[in-house]
């Protein structure tokens, strides 16, 4: 392994991650790509190759809404990198309606938070051992809107929903990301690991991939240029790699120029976050000890 920075990255074939990995690949990073779609990971390689030629980049198939699928996967990269510089949890999405995993979870709380919490479980000695290193996670302001948090009731609801009551879900989801950053972060104090998260703002890449009309309205904001994607890729490739931020941790940032914000107060108190990771924790003990 030479001295190239290893950034591992979900959610990399399309959207902001799209553009954040071909930024890391044109830094010379090298780069391991959690993906689920072969083809369309095949696809990157071959652009990041494209855009920096001799970059390294290694793919890891995942199915992130299986929970021990995420579990083997970091096993796979946590074996095969020597050192991992920076972790990026990157992939989410919004369900428009109710769909459960096979392992009985909410997919958009799988997809969201509960597989990152399990990667960066995974990977968490890998990067200790790497130190200095980073986890950065991209959260959201829609967790400003998450109606109130229960961590108990919450990581287990499989409740049906419609589309406009799936924003609030979403915006839960992305609330659970921050706090159980700035919890990381804690935990991970005096190990020079950091942990911090990001608002990426309104961005049109992938916005509501759902919804029938979804390909004309990115198409319209395109044009108009609102919700360029460039910057919310940019916030993250900044918390990755920029050296103002090498000693900062349990930090949650916006998309404008790297500001501060503060976690939406139903998730703010650190006595609420430190229950959040325990029940995850203990609802994840057996996915957490599978053997390979």
């Amino acid at each position: 392994m030479d001295d190239r920075p290893v950034i591992v990255l979900t959610g990399a074939t399309n959207g902001l991650g799209k553009i954040a990995a071909l930024e890391l690949a044109h830094r010379g990073a090298h780069l391991g790509i959690v993906a689920r779609d072969p083809v369309k990971a095949e696809t990157l390689l071959r652009e990041i190759d494209q855009v920096a030629p001799g970059t390294s980049a290694e793919l890891f198939l995942a199915d992130l809404t299986s929970l021990k699928d995420v579990r083997r996967a970091g096993q796979e990269i946590a074996t095969r990198f020597e050192r991992i510089d920076v972790l990026i949890n990157n992939a989410g999405l919004h369900a428009f309606s109710q769909r459960i995993t096979p392992e009985g979870f909410a997919e958009m709380t799988a997809v969201n938070y509960l597989a990152p919490w399990v990667l960066t479980n995974t990977l968490r000695d890998k990067l200790v051992a790497s130190a200095p290193a980073r986890v950065v996670t991209v959260a959201s302001e829609a967790s400003r809107h998450s109606g109130g948090i229960d961590p108990a009731r919450d990581l287990t609801l499989v409740d049906d929903y419609n589309r406009r009551e799936s924003s609030k879900l979403y915006g839960r989801s992305k609330l659970m990301d921050i706090m159980f950053t700035q919890e990381l972060g804690r935990r991970l104090a005096g190990t020079g690991v950091t942990a911090n998260c990001c608002d990426p703002g309104f961005n049109t890449s992938g916005l509501g991939r759902e919804l029938p009309f979804s390909g004309i309205l990115e198409k319209i904001l395109t044009r108009l240029k609102i919700g360029a994607p460039q910057r919310g890729a940019g916030i993250i490739v900044r918390l990755a790699t920029d050296p103002a931020f090498a000693a900062t941790t349990s930090g949650y940032f916006s998309v404008k120029d790297a500001k501060p914000l503060t976690c939406p107060e139903p998730g703010c108190s650190e006595a609420i976050q430190r229950e959040l990771w325990e029940t995850t924790a203990n609802l994840l003990s057996d996915i957490l000890h599978t053997a390979k």
